[in-house]
């Protein structure tokens, strides 16, 4: 598969990775939304990408300072799947996909390399989340915060908003994202999708309340064909604008396709209250309708991020083909629902050393400010042959890494 496909292989051993994302067919339904109530704002859109950037040393240094740290056994040393969202304490809530817990050794590793290391053996939890505060990570929650709903069955938190309990509540609870995948045999290594979810934590205590159900797709006989939302989302005016892709990379396309749905703010997790971009308009409960992506040149990777600057929203994601590997791409559009233009400005993230690839470009508003945007970008080693051992032997490889940027106007 391009883009980040030999990632995922080494995810076959492993268990690490985001995964990709889901295609949902549900019925037709009555339209709710007149056309072109697209969430648009014309007058101030502008053509966008990037245009410059510079590795953040700051943000790599403190998370390796957090995963490195051997005071505890039970704490974050290593994930991927990275999102934030900021708590109304000014706390950050970092959720990571599959994690590493257990104790980081300084080096030299036991293969005589200067890494710090960990136990082979390790095992991994299928989610984890880490708090911090003023710039520093404090600690890690009790993990899996999110339980397997089954066996051979588990959960990835992806994005996730601050909102009121239910629209024009006063009360706030942190909404999580879910998605859900059911192990399965190849192409499927990492996992078949099945659903997405909506969890509910609890502030300021983070405690989990409930996890709902919003689309099932079970149903879908062919998991190409799936899709799963949530790998990012925009809060705009009242209604949070959540996107998803489908599977289309396993059936050997170069890219998959992005879709976009519309919440109120305050039902992220209602299943009737969600909205999905028919194509003309948002309706309840159909199917929908890519917003970017042809399946060869133009679409989106296995995870991808939108910002909103101004009236332009603005689309990261792995490139299409072989550069998914190592390359960023960029999109931007005047509407969740497009049209998408690019790609534009592509840019080559630092690596380290080895056959590894980058993939999840997520953006972090928490972060970013004065003109400049946050990205995180998640490493993991290509090659399932001594994966496991090459994520022990030098930790710091299954580690978020970030990088600052300024968006420009596209020339």
């Amino acid at each position: 598969m391009p883009d980040d496909s030999g990632a995922l292989r080494a995810r076959q051993r492993t268990g690490t990775g985001i995964g990709l994302l889901l295609v949902l067919v549900l019925g037709a339904a009555l339209i709710v939304a007149l056309p072109g109530d697209d969430g648009s704002d014309h007058d101030s859109c502008q053509a966008l990408t990037v245009g410059s950037w510079d590795p953040d040393d700051a943000l790599d240094a403190e998370f390796a300072r957090y995963g490195d740290d051997a005071s505890r056994t039970d704490d974050w040393t290593g994930g991927d799947g990275t999102h934030s969202v900021r708590l109304p304490d000014g706390r950050v809530l970092w959720l990571f996909s599959d994690t590493y817990l257990g104790r980081v050794y300084g080096p030299p590793n036991p293969h005589g390399e200067s890494h710090a290391w960990r136990d082979a053996g390790t095992p991994l939890v299928r989610n984890s989340a880490v708090l911090m505060r003023d710039g520093r990570l404090e600690s890690t929650l009790p993990a899996p915060l999110f339980a397997d709903p089954a066996p051979n069955r588990w959960r990835w938190p992806v994005a996730a908003r601050v909102e009121p309990r239910s629209p024009g509540s006063a009360e706030q609870v942190v909404r999580v994202l879910l998605w859900v995948r059911t192990a399965g045999q190849s192409p499927w290594i990492y996992g078949v999708p099945t659903a997405t979810e909506v969890a509910t934590l609890s502030l300021p205590e983070l405690r989990l309340e409930s996890i709902v159900e919003v689309l099932g797709q079970q149903s879908v006989p062919d998991p190409s064909r799936r899709v799963l939302f949530g790998t990012t989302l925009v809060e705009e005016d009242g209604w949070s604008y959540v996107f998803g892709g489908d599977d289309g990379r396993a059936a050997s396309r170069p890219a998959s396709h992005a879709y976009a749905a519309r919440v109120p703010e305050g039902a992220l997790a209602d299943p009737a209250a969600w909205q999905y971009w028919s194509g003309s308009a948002w309706v309840p409960r159909a199917r929908p309708r890519p917003v970017l992506g042809d399946g060869r040149r133009k679409g989106v990777g296995s995870a991808f991020s939108v910002v909103r600057e101004g009236g332009t929203y603005v689309l990261f994601t792995m490139a299409a083909g072989a550069k998914g590997l190592t390359t960023v791409a960029s999109y931007w559009a005047c509407s969740p629902a497009g049209p998408w233009h690019g790609p534009a400005e592509e840019f080559g993230p630092p690596l380290p050393q080895g056959q590894v690839a980058a993939y999840n470009p997520q953006a972090h508003p928490v972060l970013s400010g004065d003109g400049r945007l946050v990205l995180s970008y998640d490493v993991n080693w290509l090659e399932t042959t001594g994966a496991a051992d090459r994520l022990s032997r030098n930790v710091s490889l299954y580690r978020p890494r970030f990088v600052s940027l300024r968006l420009a106007a596209v020339r």
